[in-house]
């Protein structure tokens, strides 16, 4: 009776506290996609800067300023995908919830 009480004990406790979404594999895959945007329009704008230093001849000027145009269109593409993701992912995990608060080591003495 007492195994029967205990199981029915532990059912409703597990029942009763409800499990945190997990967020790891998602928010990897979103950290990943912010970064490949960075990494890819400063590739792209300085392939392009050095494509009109070939056409024009004006080296090294059209690298730089690819790089800094560059840099500007992904800080804005970055900023853009991380609002939309900001929103599927309250979409899809609901608010942001705190961790519960650990216990200090201090307060043991």
């Amino acid at each position: 009776m007492i195994k029967r009480l205990n199981a029915e004990a532990e059912s409703l406790q597990a029942r009763a506290t409800p499990r945190p979404p997990e967020y790891g594999g998602a928010a990897v895959g979103y950290g990943y996609r912010l970064m490949a945007e960075m990494i890819g329009g400063v590739l792209v704008g300085l392939a392009l800067g050095w494509g009109v230093d070939l056409l024009v001849g004006s080296a090294p000027w059209g690298m730089i300023v690819g790089v800094l145009v560059g840099f500007g269109v992904s800080i804005w593409m970055a900023v853009t995908s991380a609002k939309k993701l900001s929103a599927r992912a309250l979409k899809e995990f609901g608010p942001p919830q705190d961790l519960p608060d650990e216990p200090d080591e201090d307060d043991d003495r």
